[in-house]
């Protein structure tokens, strides 16, 4: 299939902003979209590239749409698919910018949705595929009505996998995502794939490894794998995949629908004025009414607030990691991700365990981006999901305390320091502690200001041992004893109570 092909289809409604005849004769491999301002890792050559342009404004320098259509021509894209949505036109400067770095643009109208463009792209492709003579190794006619029936009768990707393969003698197959995850697999795949290795396998560590297109994530899409290179032609593989690919499609389809609900519910659990009945009502809408316990995580990533910030993918992907849990994923109105899990009383350490487990796979998907989550305790019925989403909360801030350039998740568990537990407080009110406790300090003089505070926080470190804190501080025992009684005369605490060194520590360790 060619670029020129879509703009011939009158249902998209499709319009050519730039492009020659040349360009878009290309044929099309794949499609991405995409709202990352360097979406270049994500993309494959041959693919078309459709973008919402929530990533561009007005007042975005040329620099930007540059990086962004250079990208696309450095991977080998073969066209833009811009949607007119978000700012009721194609901007000039990205036709600008496509006309340079050659890349065909086309404008999509707001009415016509991505999905209807990917889903003319691999339809057409499928029918293609399915017009070739067998002697090329497609599958034979009698397998692709086979397939294309199980497909319209609702067939899981399991049954799906096995009829396909079927006639080839049942070669072993796994399907798996990015982040190691096994969705299914034939019968000669007897054991489940651990996960780590399964996501290097993903990579290309050995055997044949070919990716399904559909509207995956960076963590969840779905790859097929074979252990033994050369068992399969790869166009019987490549149209495997795009079966495959179709059925994702529609799963994710109905996935979405069940989008508005789960918001409810994140919205209701973290609404300021908390209503029992309506989280009941929200948990039935999302099939997860009268579960013995629930588990509230909240994660965030580095990007969060940018488009593209990838909590609930991320956090989605890894839960589906748990076995035997229910849950509902959703970005709550402060940009988190946060998810709602039902499972049963006994399961809950497990819970946290498999989602630490999993949370190194889920980073190794994009490991430029920082993921953390924070994990509840468990909550026996709907009237303690609220506490349980300030525990996750609290724990989250633990996890970004304990580990600020990695990934991690943490745990109530993990609260087990006075620095883990003053994370979790706002800033503005740990900004008000410490000014109003440190304040006299603060303002005691520029430089003896910094020399006093860190001769407090050495103090307090070594277990106010004036010979350690002197040894520390290379000065004499007698300037540490000085330096000490100036602190308290400063800040009206005495520093031989145990009360009043807690309450120094801790404004010490709200910055």
């Amino acid at each position: 299939m060619h670029v020129g092909h879509l703009l011939r289809l009158d249902r998209l409604d499709l319009s050519l902003v730039w492009g020659d005849e040349a360009l878009l004769g290309q044929d099309i491999g794949g499609v991405t979209a995409t709202d990352l301002e360097d979406p270049a890792r994500f993309l494959q050559p041959g693919e078309i590239v459709l973008s919402g342009l929530v990533w561009w404004s007005p007042d975005s320098g040329p620099g930007k749409t540059e990086r962004f259509v250079s990208a696309l021509r450095e991977a080998g894209a073969v066209a833009l698919f811009a949607g007119e949505e978000t700012h009721g036109e194609v901007p000039r400067q990205l036709a600008e910018a496509c006309r340079k770095h050659r890349v065909p643009l086309i404008a999509v109208p707001a009415h016509t949705t991505f999905r209807a463009i990917t889903e003319a792209v691999y339809l057409r492709q499928w029918s293609e595929l399915s017009r070739r003579p067998t002697d090329h190794f497609a599958l034979p006619e009698n397998v692709r009505l086979d397939l294309d029936r199980a497909l319209e009768n609702g067939a899981t990707a399991g049954d799906l996998l096995v009829r396909a393969f079927a006639h080839l003698g049942m070669p072993a197959c796994h399907l798996l995502t990015s982040s190691g995850r096994t969705v299914a697999r034939t019968g000669p795949a007897r054991t489940e794939l651990p996960a780590r290795r399964a996501a290097e396998l993903v990579r290309g560590a050995h055997g044949t490894t070919v990716r399904v297109e559909a509207d995956g994530t960076a963590y969840d899409t779905w790859h097929l794998h074979l252990p033994e290179a050369g068992q399969v032609p790869p166009r019987i593989l490549q149209e495997i995949a795009e079966l495959l690919g179709r059925h994702r499609r529609r799963e994710d389809r109905n996935r979405a629908a069940s989008g508005a609900a789960f918001t409810e519910l994140v919205d209701a659990v973290g609404a300021p004025r908390f209503a029992t009945h309506r989280v009941r009502t929200a948990l039935a809408s999302c099939g997860l009414a009268d579960k013995a316990a629930y588990t509230v995580v909240v994660a965030a990533s580095d990007t969060l607030g940018e488009a593209g910030a990838p909590g609930v993918a991320a956090l989605t992907e890894a839960l589906r990691h748990v076995p035997s849990v229910a849950f509902a994923v959703a970005d709550d109105p402060g940009g988190e991700a946060t998810a709602v899990i039902a499972h049963e009383k006994e399961a809950a350490p497990r819970v946290r365990a498999r989602l630490g487990d999993a949370w190194p796979l889920i980073h190794g998907c994009t490991p430029d981006i920082t993921l953390h989550a924070g994990v509840s305790g468990p909550a026996v019925g709907p009237e303690g999901l609220n506490t349980a989403l300030t525990q996750a909360r609290y724990a989250l801030a633990a996890a970004r305390t304990a580990a600020p350039s990695s990934s991690h998740v943490a745990g109530l568990g993990d609260l087990d320091g006075l620095g883990k537990l003053m994370a979790g407080i706002p800033v503005d009110v740990r900004n008000v502690y410490r000014e109003t406790v440190l304040g006299p300090l603060l303002g005691a003089g520029r430089g003896s200001s910094r020399m006093l505070l860190e001769t407090l926080e050495v103090f307090l470190a070594h277990d106010c041992s004036w010979a350690r804190t002197a040894e520390a501080l290379h000065v004499h025992v007698n300037t540490v004893h000085y330096r000490v009684e100036r602190i308290e005369t400063i800040t009206g605490r005495d520093l031989s109570r145990l009360d009043h060194k807690v309450d120094l520590r801790a404004a010490l360790l709200c910055h």
